[in-house]
């Protein structure tokens, strides 16, 4: 279990998160959703010890170090691989530093992908570096999968079938913490929400309990934001009312 506790970190005097807590036991996959600047990248970057923070993030009980950081893979927009080289050199360079990767599945992931074997991975498209990157993190043969906005640029078919693929793949050991946008999506895909308002966790609630109680992830997202379901029309009438203004006095 990923444990965090009171974890708060700060930008230039800007608080990112403030007194996170939360636990991530083996066996689930949980969305992170929240807005732009809303700390889940931030999250994700403290929990892997890519930035200081304080608090405490343990991993069954033991800090995460170099001793045990390759039960916890990392798929980001912003990508890890090395751009130079293909897949197939990636797959040898995690075999020899990840005794748990698994070729079977990554044959399996580039064959459904349709990726090219020896292309170095600089003249992939995004939408096929972004799937890459979730490929390395899938087979790395980590417990802890983190995904931050992992399906930019791919269409909403490929997405849909990747769903699929995963919920067919991973063991029921395997965890993923997925941070994206794509909430409609990806509501019948996980078994847990998580809330993040500025840096502070705002609603952590289980798919099985919000459709017991009539609710759906939209309708709990949006009575936990505070939605103002009349924001746009507001908005709408105050920009008209202003452009006739401007019109009468010309």
């Amino acid at each position: 279990m990923i444990d965090i506790k009171n974890v708060s970190k700060s930008y230039t005097g800007k608080r990112a998160l403030e007194n996170v807590s939360l636990s991530l036991p083996r066996g689930e996959i949980v969305g992170l959703f929240g807005e732009n600047g809303a700390g889940k990248t931030t999250l994700m970057k403290c929990i892997l010890g890519f930035l200081p923070f304080s608090g405490e993030i343990t991993l069954d009980g033991d800090p995460i170090t170099r001793k045990n950081i390759a039960r916890i893979s990392f798929a980001t927009s912003e990508h890890s691989f090395f751009p130079s080289l293909t897949p197939l050199a990636h797959k040898e360079f995690y075999e020899e530093h990840f005794p748990e990767f698994s070729e079977r599945r990554f044959m399996g992931l580039m064959d459904f992908f349709e990726l090219p074997m020896r292309k170095s991975l600089r003249g992939f498209s995004t939408g096929q570096k972004n799937q890459f990157e979730v490929i390395m993190a899938l087979c790395q043969g980590a417990d802890y999968i983190l995904m931050d906005e992992p399906f930019a640029g791919n269409d909403v078919f490929n997405r849909e079938d990747f769903y699929k693929v995963l919920l067919g793949i991973l063991e029921p050991t395997e965890t993923v913490l997925l941070s994206t946008h794509l909430i409609e999506e990806v509501s019948s895909f996980i078994g847990r929400a998580i809330l993040i308002k500025r840096g502070k966790i705002v609603g952590d609630v289980s798919m099985m309990d919000l459709e017991e109680s009539g609710a759906n992830l939209i309708g709990y997202i949006k009575e936990t934001y505070h939605y103002r379901a009349d924001r746009v029309s507001r908005a709408l009438d105050e920009l008209t009312s202003n452009s006739e203004n401007a019109d009468n006095d010309e």
